[in-house]
């Protein structure tokens, strides 16, 4: 297909129809050769081909040529599925929109990039004074939305209600000039309707999913005997969750509700699944990029049923409910195996069920790509390469030790080696790892496991975590004796590790000399690529950061604005910010002398090591994160 420029004897400002004869012309006002766009605030009807081509070309965003070549195109295909396809009785013609039709062409826009289906509701948006939206799913109300329209009436009509601001009902849809149905919505819920922009297939997922997952919930309430007439209306809910007992957890329709559930905290990246139940309701929440959102209240009367569905797929007892009990699920979702571990908690209003989940693409990444700068990869990388001693890997809960140590693992994974781990309990199945969970009901601790793995011929020996002196011991007694053992300690930073050891009665020239390095880590989350815009430090953030201002001097940075793709926050992805302690020499004789912390850190600072803060305020230079964010991980009680 023709890029630019018009066909040979056509006007620029002409418009082509399939058959050669010039349509009306498209009504672009020209300056200086330039579209300045249209306006088509006026326009009553569907959005047809024509229009959109007029807008498109007005917009700049679309040659005379390309919008005449698209028309042809467009009737070449018309005619070929007329006479290829033979409908059967009461068989319907697959839609396909305009927008997506020139979408589907990929066309290079006279600024040089494609022209998306995004890109093109942006500027219908635009060409009929509206807003344009990305559709978050974690922001739309599903109570909302089934309450304001019909399944049937929103997806013949690609509506989707979004939220109610002031007064009005926001709805988005893909078609701006379908005024029928801003006019039918009023009617239906007796509001102001405002009509916004989205992308079809975006507007169309949700409805779907916000449907389809409510239609087996109340598929679900309805095997009590009494259906779900509105599924909105909590009251209702609340009744219905006072009638009776609750449905088994082999209904097909709670088997659906949690196939979906699963699948969509997959889609959305989510770490974790909660399902928590309250007084008269239950809600599930997912944990993303480190933060909670809710995404659904379910009727209390099928919280048995989804919590008993878990514990099948999980092996876990169902009929025990006072006990806290763990289990796991491995599920495949794309052609790529999930692992999930689940814990169960009796609660004051129930079964609570919490969901891990281990990505494999998250969690088995190549070391390079987790996070740390090129001469802290090159030392880490160096420290995995030994042939034995101990490599300690420290930070709080949820700050991406887990990653850091099975990426490592994976990265020296060979068939000569044989790598076996010890974890409280197994994160994720690894065919290349000999996996061992430990299970203090029958006296397998970590000390126990590991002095019996000691037995097995390891080359490599992963310890979840080095909580007593006992497993100290053995880990430090493997290292010796010619095996790498990687551990993990829950520590602030890497030099204070030391002191750790030294607690739990290890002896200094024993730490000394097998003590390879330290890795602490934290987790940063991530300025927002769609919406980020550079700012600068303020000199109260300088300061508070430690950052030396000469006059006159900018400290230039990022933030987001907050847009759909990031629900507002600015912030979109995490990535980890490392302080890397090689023991050197001079490192190891202060271990030997048990001299204090900071002296240790002193001598890791002056062999190059950057602390958490300094790493994190790296990142904030680069525009990966933000002033905030470096504060929230990085702040411990002192300013290093």
């Amino acid at each position: 297909m023709t890029k630019n420029g018009p066909p040979g004897g056509v006007e620029s400002g002409a418009a082509l129809l399939p058959t050669g004869r010039p349509s009306r012309p498209l009504p672009v006002l020209v300056q200086d050769g330039a579209p300045a766009g249209v306006d088509a605030r006026g326009h009553a009807g569907p959005l047809s081909l024509d229009l959109l081509l007029e807008v498109l070309h007005g917009s700049g965003l679309l040659s005379a040529a390309q919008a005449h070549e698209v028309r042809i195109h467009a009737e070449r295909r018309r005619r070929l599925i007329e006479r290829n396809r033979t409908l059967e009785a009461g068989e319907e013609a697959a839609v396909v929109m305009p927008a997506e039709l020139v979408a589907s062409f990929a066309l290079q826009t006279p600024q040089g990039t494609t022209l998306s289906e995004e890109r093109i509701q942006q500027a219908l948006a635009q060409a009929t004074g509206l807003r344009y939206v990305r559709v978050d799913a974690l922001k739309i109300d599903a109570r909302l939305v089934v309450g304001s329209v019909s399944h049937a009436f929103a997806r013949r009509n690609s509506v989707l209600p979004m939220a109610k601001e002031g007064g009005k009902l926001v709805v988005a849809v893909d078609d701006p000039f379908a005024k029928e149905v801003a006019v039918n919505l009023q009617a239906r819920t007796e509001l102001p309707v405002e009509l916004v922009v989205a992308v079809r297939q975006d507007i169309l997922r949700q409805i779907f999913e916000i449907f389809h997952f409510r239609a087996t919930i109340r598929g679900a309430a309805a095997d009590l005997g009494e259906g779900l007439h509105d599924i909105g209306n909590l009251e209702q809910l609340v009744r219905l969750g006072q009638a009776g007992e609750a449905v088994d957890g082999d209904d097909k329709n709670v088997v659906r509700a949690v196939d979906f559930l699963l699948g969509y905290a997959l889609e959305q990246a989510a770490s974790d699944i909660h399902v928590e139940p309250k007084r008269d309701k239950s809600l599930v929440r997912l944990r993303i990029d480190g933060v909670l959102h809710t995404v659904h209240e379910l009727p209390k009367i099928v919280h048995h049923a989804i919590t008993s569905r878990i514990k099948t797929l999980a092996r876990l007892d169902i009929a025990e409910k006072r006990r806290p009990q763990d289990g796991r699920i491995k599920i495949q979702h794309k052609d790529i195996e999930v692992e999930l571990r689940i814990s169960t908690l009796p609660t004051a209003f129930g079964e609570k069920v919490v969901m891990r989940i281990f990505d494999p693409q998250v969690l088995l990444q190549d070391i390079a790509s987790i996070g740390m700068f090129p001469n802290e990869y090159e030392q880490f990388r160096r420290f995995v390469a030994r042939p034995h001693g101990l490599v300690l890997v420290c930070g709080p809960t949820g700050s991406g030790k887990t990653t850091t140590l099975y990426s490592a693992l994976r990265a020296i994974a060979q068939p000569t080696l044989n790598i076996t781990t010890i974890e409280d309990p197994i994160e994720m199945v690894v065919e290349a790892f000999n996996q061992t969970a430990v299970n203090p009901r029958i006296g397998l601790t970590f000390a126990d496991a590991l002095r019996h793995i000691l037995r097995q011929d390891p080359d490599v020996v992963m310890v979840g975590e080095i909580r007593d002196q006992e497993t100290a011991q053995n880990a430090i007694q493997a290292a010796m004796t010619g095996h790498l053992v990687l551990s993990t300690v829950h520590t602030n930073d890497a030099p204070s590790t030391i002191a750790r050891l030294f607690d739990l009665g290890i002896e200094p020239f024993l730490v000394g000399s097998t003590l390879v390095g330290v890795v602490a880590q934290r987790l940063l989350r991530t300025v927002c690529m769609a919406c980020r815009f550079e700012t600068e430090l303020n000199p109260d953030q300088m300061r508070v950061l430690g950052l030396d201002r000469r006059p006159g001097e900018r400290f230039p940075v990022h933030a987001g604005a907050g847009c759909a793709l990031c629900r507002d926050t600015g912030l979109k992805g995490r990535t980890g910010v490392f302080e890397v302690m090689a023991v050197t020499d001079k490192v190891r004789r202060l271990i030997v002398d048990r001299r204090p912390t900071d002296e240790l850190q002193r001598e890791a600072v002056a062999g190059g090591m950057l602390t958490l803060r300094e790493a994190a305020i790296k990142k904030m230079a680069l525009g990966l994160t933000t002033f905030g964010e470096v504060l929230r991980v990085t702040t411990d009680g002192e300013f290093r």
